[in-house]
């Protein structure tokens, strides 16, 4: 991939803007169980400099890119929450887990315009790519039926119950 600053822009701005409401939604989500600690810190907000890490946001990313690594990551600044302050920690940090299970699975059906269905445009050969994009603007209408079918759950079992089973193993290692 050529290195230019339209490039870097094309990638910024969608992952800056996920991790952005990505944090502000952990803050939320811990106010509605309690715990004001990220609300009172200016940290519910949907303004990406309260979210972006100077390291993990910035120059471990930038460095990466620079040594034209195959990969790219980092990090945002962490939603500061207090989980004494929640209500019913135990349940309420259950329910953070499912709700990011059941979000990636929902997220990595092959539906276009969900990040799974840009997966499969992009693992296509181009003769079938091409016609699967073009599903693009009725692929919320496509998830509204199968959701009302019922279809939808039997689709993310699969990638939940792997989810889980992941989360899983990797707890039995701590």
């Amino acid at each position: 991939m050529e290195l230019s600053l339209a490039t870097i822009v094309l990638w910024a701005v969608p992952v800056v803007f996920a991790i952005t409401l990505h944090e502000a939604a952990h803050g939320y989500v811990a106010r509605i169980f309690g715990d004001q600690t990220a609300y009172m810190l200016g940290r519910v907000t949907l303004n990406p400099l309260r979210h972006i890490d100077p390291i993990g946001t910035v120059a471990v990313p930038g460095f990466l890119i620079l040594l034209s690594s195959p990969f790219v990551f980092g990090w945002a600044k962490p939603v500061p929450v207090n989980f004494g302050n929640l209500r019913h920690p135990k349940r309420d940090t259950g329910a953070g887990v499912n709700v990011n299970l059941m979000l990636m699975a929902l997220n990595l059906l092959p539906i276009p315009p969900l990040d799974g269905g840009r997966i499969a445009v992009s693992l296509l050969p181009h003769s079938l790519a091409a016609p699967y994009s073009r599903v693009e603007p009725y692929g919320f209408f496509v998830v509204i039926v199968l959701l009302a079918t019922g279809l939808l759950n039997k689709m993310m079992l699969p990638l939940l119950s792997a989810g889980e089973y992941l989360i899983r193993a990797l707890l039995s290692f701590v």
